[in-house]
């Protein structure tokens, strides 16, 4: 009895061990994602959200287009929030609206879009 509580306390010890610096790793590409996200959004040469939107902290932001505020209520599915900015005839459903399809015309790439909903999901 006493040999199998050692064993389980060794056991736990080197689970905790090994599992801290994943979580550690996957809260930190998740915090990565989310902070180069907002860099793309912000680029004037990538996803310039703020030409057209206001958003989060961005400075002379654009009135265009709606405030991105309340995304995750707003879109609480993520792929439709990704689907719209990457332009698929479907999601493209307000009439003569100005936003490009930045997917479908090779302005961003998937990851780059991807990191952009990860910043706007959380605004």
């Amino acid at each position: 009895m006493v040999n199998m509580k050692k064993l389980l306390t060794a056991l736990a010890i080197s689970s905790a061990v090994m599992v801290a610096p994943v979580a550690s790793n996957a809260a930190d590409a998740g915090a990565n994602s989310v902070e180069e996200g907002k860099k793309l959004a912000y680029s004037r040469a990538k996803g310039n959200c703020l030409a057209c939107h206001a958003a989060g902290e961005g400075a002379m932001a654009g009135n265009i287009g709606p405030t991105l505020i309340a995304m995750k209520l707003r879109y609480p599915d993520r792929q439709k929030l990704f689907d719209k900015l990457w332009g698929t005839p479907e999601t493209r459903n307000v009439p003569n609206s100005m936003m490009p399809a930045f997917g479908a015309h090779g302005i961003l790439t998937d990851e780059e879009i991807d990191k952009i909903v990860d910043y706007l999901l959380t605004l």
